[in-house]
């Protein structure tokens, strides 16, 4: 027992210690530009949630970090970041883009680290998708407010997917690759950063355009799925 104990421990200690840097990050925000109570718990409550779920799954793993993901917990700092600004509606846009379009960029970067280091695994593809869901969520939910409740729909788009999942389990079946899902989830984050910061006009029509794609590109796969399961079997 004390064997399991000693290897357990370690795993667990670099997700605490991120946990630590977005409470460092926020205390950053708060001495910049001022949170309020709704964004600290909202940074405050994605610390603990990331923490509780990221360190839950590398000790069921049993391996530590990887360099690519540390790279995604980096994001994941960025991210919650974000998150206290939109909830704290500090009305610092130059900030938000700036954590949001770092985020982004960096989502190019862990997927090479991890190939270029041989650690790719499925914890690390499951932690980068999720830390790329929730952005699009934060940045949907901040530009609902100026354009109106239906951009959430961008933001919630997924998670209604993985819901239905739990209902019908065909939805849970494996996807094919596709060049076309890949750049469409990809430009929903853009677009939406691109609607923070207000340096285009029309934003509206832009961010119409990508929920289109996104709705196309769901549809696509649910489609494929349903094509898969067979026949119903008979009674």
């Amino acid at each position: 027992m004390t064997t399991l104990q000693h290897s357990a421990t370690p795993t667990a200690r670099e997700p605490a210690a991120w946990a630590v840097a977005q409470l460092l990050l926020l205390l950053l925000l708060e001495a910049a530009v001022g949170l309020g109570p709704l964004g600290w718990f909202a940074g405050a409550a994605h610390a603990v949630v990331t923490l509780a779920l990221l360190g839950g799954a590398v000790e069921r793993a049993g391996r530590r970090l990887g360099p690519a993901d540390r790279v995604t917990s980096a994001r994941g700092l960025l991210v919650g970041g974000a998150l206290a600004l939109v909830a704290g509606r500090s009305g610092e846009t130059a900030l938000l883009v700036g954590l949001a379009a770092v985020a982004l960029a960096l989502d190019f970067v862990d997927g090479r680290v991890a190939r270029r280091t041989g650690t790719a695994s499925p914890l690390g593809a499951r932690f980068d998708m999720e830390v790329d869901a929730f952005l699009i969520l934060v940045l949907s939910a901040h530009v609902a407010w100026q354009l109106g409740p239906w951009v959430l729909v961008i933001g919630l788009l997924r998670y209604a997917f993985v819901a239905a999942s739990w209902a019908w389990g065909w939805l849970r079946g494996d996807l094919r690759p596709s060049c076309a899902r890949k750049v469409v989830a990809a430009v929903q984050g853009i677009v939406l950063v691109v609607a923070v910061s207000g340096l285009v006009p029309h934003s509206g029509a832009l961010v119409g355009c990508a929920l289109a794609a996104l709705v196309w590109s769901f549809g696509r796969d649910i489609a494929w799925l349903s094509g898969r399961r067979g026949p119903c079997p008979s009674r």
